[in-house]
């Protein structure tokens, strides 16, 4: 089965665009587990735009399902994880000045860097994913880390899955099969929707972990949160079209 984990930064988002606490992110992330998601993920960024620092240490004592923490291995991204101690870590190279990750790791430029930090949060019994392109190279690269997964950058994906689907998948398969022949867990984020999940599990069933947030807050305005919840862990789990 692959896991639904919910990314709540845009719930955060639309809280700091007004001020005050509404909606609530904590209890967004308590709904969205209680409806069935199998993980909350966030993504808290040095200027706190969306997630907030006070936000990760409310979450982590409340939550009972997977709690995962993405960022940038700075020194003090490393000492709030090392702190929280979530279920998983995944590091991106985002620039803090991103308004959303672009890119996966250069692996191979910087896998002496992604080692220490790796080791850094082994040391806490933290699970670590690497956030990489679609590139057998770059996954090769990842497990030399000690890294426990990969997580594929899926926007390329998204982008030309209405042109030609099985094209936009394919360098994905590579990379996912060759994750797991290197003892990978595989992880995929990043423009991943209603529209075009289904058929990347039916190809990549092996997936351990999608992560998915704004297409699905998306979604949600219009379906309600909790359909829209069982929609994609249908596109997860549910073989039927």
């Amino acid at each position: 089965m692959t896991n639904l984990s919910v990314n709540i930064n845009k719930i955060a988002t639309l809280r700091n665009a007004r001020g005050g606490d509404n909606p609530n992110v904590l209890q967004v992330a308590l709904d969205c587990e209680r409806f069935g998601a199998q993980g909350i993920t966030v993504h808290p960024r040095p200027d706190e735009r969306h997630i907030r620092r006070k936000d990760v240490f409310d979450l982590r004592p409340r939550l009972t399902t997977e709690f995962n923490i993405e960022g940038y291995p700075s020194p003090e991204f490393i000492e709030l994880v090392t702190q929280v101690v979530p279920n998983q870590v995944t590091l991106v190279p985002d620039d803090p000045l991103q308004i959303t990750s672009n890119h996966g790791w250069d692996t191979k430029a910087h896998t002496s860097f992604l080692t220490e930090v790796t080791g850094r949060f082994h040391e806490k019994g933290i699970r670590v994913s690497i956030f990489t392109d679609p590139s057998e190279e770059m996954v090769e690269y990842a497990s030399q880390t000690g890294a426990d997964r990969v997580e594929l950058y899926t926007e390329p994906y998204a982008s030309l899955y209405s042109k030609d689907r099985a094209l936009a998948i394919e360098p994905f398969v590579r990379a996912g099969e060759r994750a797991k022949a290197l003892g990978l867990g595989l992880n995929m984020g990043h423009d991943l929707s209603l529209e075009n999940l289904r058929y990347m599990h039916e190809r990549m069933p092996y997936v351990d972990e999608c992560s998915i947030g704004h297409a699905l807050v998306c979604d949600a305005l219009y379906l309600g949160l909790e359909e829209t919840i069982h929609r994609y862990l249908a596109c997860l789990n549910d073989p039927t079209p």
